[in-house]
């Protein structure tokens, strides 16, 4: 049944006519495999237990049916008055945003009848208040700020609420808001639709299930939770040394032997600043996504790296210790425990304690970077899902994509893990070995050594605080103090100057004598720089990443240096 809904479209679903011509827009010429399972089950009011993969579409396998939902309903009563009817929580600020923005698009020609809004950590609860008050008919937000504005009786789901969605359920765990969602439980009717959707179904998801679902039914269609080799190329390449990680990377990047743009994910925040610091050495442009700055200057960022500002995001997955279940009732129970979740700040040595980590914080999954031809796990991940989910970030939808994970001997316990899980999933190994010779790129060794050498854990810190100063000054929120306190702001302004890592110029520029014989007529190491025409809001590399392997230009055969060919090993 759900073959033949996938086969035909979502015409033949009975969806709005409204929300099919907003689909149409979208250029949705199929449902996805969860999208074919999960909207005619969710249209005759189960509560659903999804599997859905990144980028498999899962914003609109749960964001059709409410928004058919609600639109029924308000026809088939339309004297019912205004009030939030539909809850939908994501674990991250950014995420917030990117639904919340989904949404609106599915709603696009029935904006009059149904409103959407976010609430997330990028602005106060003062200030959405007045949106509040208007009473908006979905609200999209994490569990910490939606269950602010309910204790501050700004927000009611009370007697009105029809449908409660969790999106990224297992994140929603880890990041520590299991007592938020079972305190927000304690202030929904007892009679409400409830959707789940989890990239990963694990044990932890249990606690939860009982909570908030009610004689579900499990979608979990036949797909692996990563795309197949004819859209996602896989590789793995072992590197002996950590001086060789560096060096391979500096050539996939100066040399432009990468094609596209890459997120590159490393195992945490002063490694980001290093990894960031030293590509500036080499005169590449990278930013480094900071979980210590508010949601609204990483969105700024993201923002940056779709418009094609930037080619190169270094990002990292840190995150707090997982909550472990609890017990509770299910559902419609008499005994339900209302608590808030406790203030969690687990500072790190090294980081300042002024400045936590925003617990809204994800980059992993559940952000919408555009147009990501690979993504570079410089790090190995440290679990099966967490590489499932960096590796997601790229080849979304029918887009190609490519991975390249670089493992030093003591990481190698952790790759065979990640291993053995895809190539159970799949029924065959999924990364695929990247041969070469590190000799052809010896010629660039000792160019590495300078610009690494030039990094020094005093200049990682004292980038950390260049930015954490630059925020204090460009914060709206500080505006008012410091027109109270000027001294302040000038200590802050005139503070002794930050100097991170001196660049060194020569290591911008690569003669030709260093690049390797067999890559001269492909690599570009010093291109020449183009004008972006006025309002085209993307440089070189903003466009949408062309099909093929961005690192196939890389690969050798074993005899002589010629290039081999995309499929070779």
């Amino acid at each position: 049944m759900a073959a033949e809904m996938e086969e035909k479209g979502f015409e033949h679903m009975g969806l709005d006519g409204r929300l099919l011509r907003a689909v149409a827009e979208l250029g949705w010429a199929a449902p996805t495999a969860i999208q074919a399972r999960a909207i005619p089950l969710a249209l005759e009011g189960r509560d659903l237990l999804a599997r859905a993969r990144t980028g498999s579409g899962k914003t609109g396998a749960y964001g059709l049916p409410l928004l058919h939902k609600l639109l029924r309903l308000k026809e088939a009563s339309p004297a019912v008055p205004q009030a939030v009817r539909a809850l939908v929580l994501v674990p991250s600020a950014e995420l917030a945003r990117q639904v919340g923005h989904t949404l609106r698009r599915l709603a696009a020609f029935c904006a009059r009848q149904l409103r959407v809004a976010e609430l997330c950590g990028h602005s106060d609860l003062a200030e959405q208040r007045p949106v509040l008050m208007e009473q908006p008919d979905v609200v999209v937000g994490t569990p910490g700020r939606v269950l602010a504005h309910v204790a501050g009786h700004s927000l009611a789901l009370r007697p009105c609420l029809e449908l409660l969605v969790l999106d990224e359920a297992d994140l929603l765990l880890s990041f520590g808001f299991g007592d938020d969602i079972r305190a927000l439980l304690c202030h929904m009717p007892k009679i409400y639709q409830a959707l789940l959707v989890s990239a990963t179904l694990n044990p932890e998801l249990e606690a939860l299930q009982e909570l908030v679902l009610h004689n579900p039914v499990q979608v979990v269609p036949p797909e692996p939770r990563l795309p197949g080799r004819s859209q996602l190329q896989q590789f793995q390449l072992r590197c002996g040394s950590e001086e060789d990680k560096f060096l391979l990377l500096a050539a996939l990047l100066k040399l432009r032997l990468l094609r596209g743009r890459a997120l590159l994910f490393v195992g945490s925040l002063p490694r980001a600043f290093r990894l960031k610091l030293f590509l500036e050495q080499f005169g590449i442009a990278a930013c480094a996504l900071n979980p210590q700055l508010p949601a609204r200057s990483r969105c700024h960022v993201i923002a940056q790296f779709n418009r094609g500002l930037y080619d190169y995001i270094v990002a990292t997955d840190e995150e707090g210790p997982a909550e472990p279940p609890r017990h509770r009732p299910r559902r419609g129970g008499t005994a339900r425990k209302c608590d808030k979740k406790g203030d969690k700040k687990g500072d790190r040595k090294g980081q300042p304690p002024q400045c936590p980590q925003d617990p809204e914080f994800g980059v992993s999954r559940g952000i919408d970077f555009q147009n990501v031809a690979a993504v570079i796990n410089f790090d190995v991940p440290n679990s099966v899902e967490t590489y499932i989910h960096r590796v997601g970030r790229t080849a979304r939808g029918d887009s190609p994509g490519t991975a390249l994970t670089l493992a030093l001997p003591d990481e190698l316990e952790g790759l065979r893990r990640i291993e053995d899980t895809l190539a159970a999933e799949n029924g065959q190994s999924m990364l695929q070995p990247y041969e070469f010779r590190m000799e052809e790129i010896e010629t660039l060794r000792y160019r590495c050594r300078d610009a690494m050498r030039a990094v020094t854990k005093q200049a990682v810190r004292e980038a950390r605080l260049r930015e954490l100063r630059q925020e204090l000054l460009n914060c709206e929120k500080l505006k008012v103090y410091f027109e109270d306190n000027p001294r302040d702001l000038q200590a802050l302004r005139h503070d002794r100057p930050l100097h991170p890592a001196s660049v060194q110029p020569h290591l911008g520029h690569v003669p030709d004598y260093l690049v390797p014989p067999s890559l001269r007529g492909i690599a570009d190491p010093n291109p020449k720089k183009r004008k972006c025409p006025r309002g085209a809001g993307a440089r070189r590399g903003g466009s949408k990443p062309r099909s093929g392997n961005p690192l196939q230009s890389f690969r050798f055969t074993r005899r002589g240096n010629k290039r081999g060919a995309a499929g070779t090993p």
